[in-house]
């Protein structure tokens, strides 16, 4: 019977980051699973931030290399000598509605490092998979394996995973870089079940993660089973072809100027910040002219349900016209093709909670939850997949002294271990989700400097040394 070492669930960024991690440090016996049935081109753009990247580089220095050279080169000043450096850096700028500027974020690797120490890197979500996943040997990353649940086997010193596949899907996820055929669902007849075994499991699973679920629905903790919905949604339409020139003018003169990307709110000043049930709309412009944006809505699930193309442009445009946005911005939404009309609620699970409920555990016994698994929360403050990373550097970190101390059959020293994570991240946790659901870190430049040195500016040092 063979017993990995580690199991990690979730072949996304920060499962696969763990597996790197272990892997560097000499704990070859893992295996890192996920339920699609092929590695393909899905997810957006994901922001890494200097914490998340000094995590990643303390995590592996391959990694970090690889992601930071992955990286776009738009948003990235450190380009290779056959390129010509950028003119100006590109920058996010924040306006309110009467076009009035706010904050100015510059975007460049350059500008991050000097400030924090560390750079910033905009990378497609599938890109950071990839270059992930290249660094581990291919026989360690299996798709196509749905965990369908979790079962303690003290009698082994390990942990079952039961999992269900596709048995017309090669299990090599090499083999397949687009999705094949999507029309045909298996039948009970072409779905076969297995089971693996680990010492300890990692479950990277995301927001809606199958392990979470298993360890929380049959117990007190029942609650804290599913994400909760935090409130907020994204209402967007990602590519707007048909805009007139005029209309491309009058927003380029008010609100893009120089800039790639602005958000625009009802804020008066950077010290006289808007609700965050106010609508915020990002306005974006890719290469060739092509105009985007995503709306932050505060609004039921109720109003959403079954709502898609004219009926969500519709609820768009009443938003919009209930919090006074101008005319011109009312124009574009207004010539968004309902069939490119996507909604996206944003759930959480709390780090910290103000009821009276005991709050579980981010493990129990051989299994422990990370990322999204964990504390998944709204993108606002684009820290997901950062606060993800650090997760991975202070798992593998522990992890690793189990191996080294030799203690994978000691129940105490695990409990111990586990604990020392939550211990280090959920107060972390806790201020960013803070941060994320509230105006603070937006309501003057003093609190957006005291953010920054929070979250960007510690030192990674004492991940390394939780003795």
């Amino acid at each position: 019977m063979e017993i990995y070492d580690v199991v990690i669930v979730g072949a996304g960024p920060i499962g696969l980051a763990t597996a790197i991690g272990l892997h560097s440090r000499g704990i070859e016996n893992i295996l890192v699973i996920d339920q699609t049935r092929a590695f393909r081109q899905v997810g957006q753009v994901l922001d890494l931030l200097p914490n998340g990247l000094k995590a990643l580089k303390y995590l592996d220095e391959q990694a970090y290399e690889a992601v930071k050279k992955t990286g776009n080169g738009f948003l990235n000043t450190q380009q290779s000598h056959d390129q010509k450096p950028a003119k100006t850096s590109p920058t996010w700028i924040y306006k309110n509605l009467q076009g009035q500027l706010i904050r100015s974020i510059p975007l460049s690797f350059d500008h991050w490092l000097q400030n924090y120490g560390e750079g910033r890197v905009s990378i497609a979500w599938y890109d950071l998979q990839t270059a992930l996943r290249n660094i581990l040997p291919p026989e360690r990353v299996k798709a196509n394996h749905r965990c369908l649940n979790v079962i303690d086997e003290p009698e082994n010193n390990c942990v079952r995973i039961d999992c269900v596949s596709d048995q017309k899907i090669e299990a090599n996820p090499y083999a397949y870089w687009v999705e094949g055929d999507q029309n045909l669902d298996p039948t009970p007849q072409e779905l076969t079940t297995k089971s693996l075994r680990a010492k300890l499991i990692v479950a990277a699973d995301g927001i809606n993660s199958t392990i979470r679920r298993v360890l929380y629905e049959n117990s007190p903790y029942s609650d804290f089973a599913r994400p909760e919905y935090s409130g907020f949604t994204a209402v967007s339409c990602r590519e707007i072809t048909d805009v007139p020139p005029e209309l491309q003018t009058k927003l380029a003169e008010k609100f893009f100027e120089d800039s790639p990307i602005v958000t625009i709110s009802n804020d008066q000043t950077s010290s006289d910040p808007a609700s965050l049930d106010e609508p915020r709309m990002m306005l974006f412009r890719r290469p060739g002219g092509l105009l985007g944006y995503i709306l932050h809505l505060a609004v039921s699930l109720a109003s959403l349900q079954e709502k898609s193309g004219s009926d969500l442009l519709d609820l768009a445009m009443q938003q919009l016209e209930k919090a006074g946005f101008p005319d011109v911005l009312r124009e574009l939404v207004r010539l968004s093709p309902p069939s490119n009309m996507q909604q996206r609620p944003y759930y959480i699970h709390h780090a910290t909670t103000s009821d009276t409920k005991p709050q579980p555990a981010w493990s129990k016994g051989r299994v422990v939850l990370v990322g999204d698994a964990a504390h998944g929360m709204p993108p606002f403050m684009a820290q997901g997949a950062n606060q993800g990373f650090e997760d991975a550097l202070a798992v593998t970190t522990l992890i690793t002294q189990i191996a080294e101390t030799k203690t994978w059959d000691n129940q105490e020293a695990i409990a111990t271990a586990f604990e020392k994570y939550e211990n280090l991240r959920r107060p972390m946790m806790a201020y960013i989700q803070r941060a994320t659901l509230t105006k603070f870190p937006h309501s003057s430049d003093a609190e957006w400097n005291k953010y920054g040195k929070q979250v960007y500016h510690r030192n990674f040092d004492q991940l390394m040394n939780m003795n």
